[in-house]
């Protein structure tokens, strides 16, 4: 395996399965009867004198009723300027059920609502003093929090706009609802298809060259049994084979890079993953088209003829035609990745990617995938979960969506735009929820062909079907947590490994899959001297 595929995804193994947050719960914050309200995002769409225009998406407060959750029943109300601007005190101007916007600071928010509702105001919108939204919440000695109007917080560049809009005589008036996410989002489904049909191919495709490497051994070693049994593991392999003290080092090496990840995150950091990820995604990519036109019979021969280039040493005819493919389908992709139909060429590399990964990276038995799977289900909880303790936020979600980067997220993510989430965003899966269960399942594929057992009785469709259950458990989960950012590796591992562990024990063939990997292959010429006699 090429140097800069194996480096580029063995370090960008850091995603997990995640939607975007819809319903925020704080438990740091104070919580009591009248002010326990779940942090909703709300739709602020505003038209100018009567004319539509943009629409702003503010915060809802701790505090205060419900929103509508539905646009067709949320009224069209007026909005009005506080005077004064901090709303602190009694407005100077006559209410008459307008939206008042105010801005934050000099009292807490519940005085402001307070006063807002005397004076009477239908809602409040408070500006923020920053780009970002902020969680509105009571004051732990606050005893006036039954609160009759809604309230909720503009970033700053929104609320300006509408300010000077007031300011310039114009009329504006907004709509306040908080749509709620569906239960089920179509891309979540595409995204399970993606994942579940990458593996497949992959596994397929690994298991096939590893048995056209049996074939071709036996039948070197088809006449000379005395170098059948000194070479039956020995020589050279093509694959790369991960050992145990490799799979306990992914930890470390893989949370430190996070760590940087984090500490590092900035536009000119992500633009360094880009090129990383544009390089990797050529390799990939080339690798998986002269896999699949050499199959045809016109571009066998182009596979199989051979030029020596410098630095690079020999390569096909059929490479080098596809090359500059590759390398411009990347380049377009890098230049235009931030145009709404960029993710579909994120997913052809990162596909690509993925599976050329799984095709030549290989865990030689069970004894490394479950120390590798085990490391990875642990390190995932940590860095979803745990790192909010040390770091005061989950280092593996501020990431992951490329937070304080200017950037949609990394690009070591397959995603998929969520169709008919009136929030948008979109429905994503990092490359180590597919690569790290993957390569237990092309190994369970491998041992089956190379065992010549029928996919019922073999461990295959059992891992595999226990990957696709794991990865929809984590979508359930997803959803059942309003959208929280969920390790996928904490559902996936339990079911992938477990499932091969139980079948393994059940079978009797743990101690072989545990320490050998394979099924021990006698030299086909012994069996032949051991053939039954017909009497």
């Amino acid at each position: 395996m090429d140097f800069t595929v194996f480096f580029t995804v063995f370090m960008l193994l850091l995603g997990m399965s995640f939607a975007g947050d819809i319903v925020h719960r704080d438990d740091n914050s104070p919580k009591r009867p009248g002010c326990d309200n779940n942090f909703v995002l709300v739709k602020v769409p505003t038209w100018i004198d009567g004319v539509e225009s943009g629409e702003y998406v503010g915060v809802g407060a701790r505090f205060g009723p419900t929103l509508e959750s539905k646009e067709k029943r949320a009224n069209h109300i007026r909005v009005a300027i506080a005077d004064p601007p901090d709303c602190c005190s009694k407005p100077k101007n006559k209410l008459t059920g307008e939206v008042i916007l105010v801005h934050r600071g000099q009292c807490s928010f519940t005085t402001k609502a307070n006063i807002a509702e005397g004076a009477g105001a239908s809602a409040i919108l408070i500006i923020n003093n920053r780009a970002e939204l902020f969680k509105m919440v009571c004051e732990k000695n606050e005893t006036d929090v039954d609160i009759g109007i809604p309230v909720v917080m503009l970033p700053q560049d929104a609320g300006e706009t509408i300010e000077n809009y007031i300011q310039n005589k114009s009329t504006v008036s907004v709509q306040l609802y908080s749509p709620r996410r569906p239960s089920v989002d179509v891309a979540e489904v595409f995204l399970w298809l993606m994942a579940v049909g990458t593996i497949i191919c992959a596994s397929y495709w690994s298991a096939w060259t590893a048995r056209e490497e049996v074939i071709e051994r036996e039948k070197l070693l088809k006449d000379d049994s005395d170098e059948c049994l000194n070479t039956e593991n020995a020589g050279s392999s093509p694959y790369l084979e991960i050992s145990t003290t490799a799979a306990v080092s992914f930890v470390v090496i893989a949370s430190c890079f996070l760590v940087m990840l984090y500490k590092l995150m900035a536009f000119w950091f992500v633009e360094v993953l880009v090129v990383l990820f544009c390089i990797g995604g050529v390799e990939g990519l080339q690798t998986c088209l002269v896999a699949l036109l050499s199959c045809f019979g016109w571009s066998q021969r182009a596979a199989q003829t051979y030029v020596k280039i410098p630095f690079f040493g020999a390569v096909s005819y059929l490479t080098l035609a596809v090359t500059p493919f590759c390398i411009v389908f990347a380049v377009v992709w890098g230049v235009k990745r931030r145009v709404s139909y960029a993710w579909i060429g994120q997913d052809i590399l990162g596909i690509a990617l993925i599976i050329t990964v799984l095709q030549i990276v290989h865990i030689p038995n069970l004894k490394v995938g479950t120390v590798l799977l085990s490391c990875a289900f642990l390190y995932d909880i940590f860095w979803v979960f745990l790192s909010r303790y040390i770091f005061h936020e989950s280092v593996m979600i501020v990431v992951a969506r490329g937070d304080r980067s200017g950037e949609d997220g990394i690009p070591m993510l397959l995603k998929i735009p969520r169709l008919f989430d009136p929030w948008g965003g979109y429905s994503v899966i990092g490359f180590g929820d597919i690569i790290l269960p993957g390569l237990l399942v092309a190994f369970s594929l491998r041992y089956d062909w190379l065992a010549k057992r029928k996919l019922r009785s073999g461990y295959f469709l059992w891992a595999m079907s226990a990957y696709g259950l794991g990865l929809l458990v984590t979508y359930l989960a997803l959803n059942l947590m309003d959208g929280h950012g969920q390790p996928a590796l904490l559902y996936i591992v339990p079911f992938t490994l477990g499932t091969f562990l139980s079948f393994g024990k059940k079978r009797g063939e743990l101690k072989i899959l545990w320490t050998r990997g394979q099924p021990k292959m006698p030299c086909p010429h012994m069996q032949e001297d051991h053939q039954p006699i017909d009497q």
